[in-house]
């Protein structure tokens, strides 16, 4: 496993101890004592829930930020695998950005990836897409920003390892700048 996450790249003991009232050390210590190193990340929640005061999205946050700085849970993994987030905001209509994607034939102009799936689309708004390889998957997830821009944000799920992860951020970046390219 990867070393401990940085206590600069997570929410600050501020942060949390004002939604919690506690701080990241204190929640460590929390969670050692109680066995945290052995259990799952279920078990982990659940112990969250049943004794602390710290609603669902909390558990789940106190309970990855542990994982990471025990060293049982590697940035970007997930319970499903890695995943690798991109987004991009683009000087064009939500119908045109939503079209480049949906449109097989405008999608090819930008996206030369074959062989992937759409599985699940609502229009102008989100999409599942069944990666070329068979095993990963894409969400994407569409959003207005103006009548004349829009955003387009992904993660790409069940990525294997966080080598996975550097690849497919690079691809996703410039894939999505190859998009823009085309829209704008």
């Amino acid at each position: 496993m990867a070393s401990a996450t940085k206590a600069t790249s997570r929410m600050s003991d501020a942060a949390v101890q004002a939604k919690t009232g506690k701080t990241w050390n204190e929640w460590f210590k929390i969670l050692d004592k109680a066995g945290g190193k052995k259990m799952n990340h279920k078990e982990i929640v659940a112990y969250l829930s049943v004794n602390y005061n710290v609603g669902p999205w909390w558990q789940q946050m106190v309970t990855v930020t542990y994982e990471q700085a025990r060293g049982l849970r590697e940035a970007f993994q997930k319970a499903k695998g890695y995943s690798a987030n991109s987004s991009k905001t683009i000087a064009a209509p939500l119908a045109k950005l939503y079209k480049a994607w949906s449109d097989a034939k405008l999608r090819n102009r930008w996206l030369a990836e074959k062989g992937i799936v759409i599985r699940t689309a609502t229009p102008e708004k989100s999409m599942r897409i069944t990666w070329s390889d068979g095993k990963t998957s894409v969400s994407v997830y569409f959003l207005a920003k103006g009548e004349a821009k829009s955003q387009v944000a992904l993660e790409h799920e069940k990525l294997p390892d966080a080598k996975a992860v550097a690849k497919m951020k690079a691809y996703w970046v410039d894939a999505l700048g190859r998009l823009q390219e085309m829209l704008e």
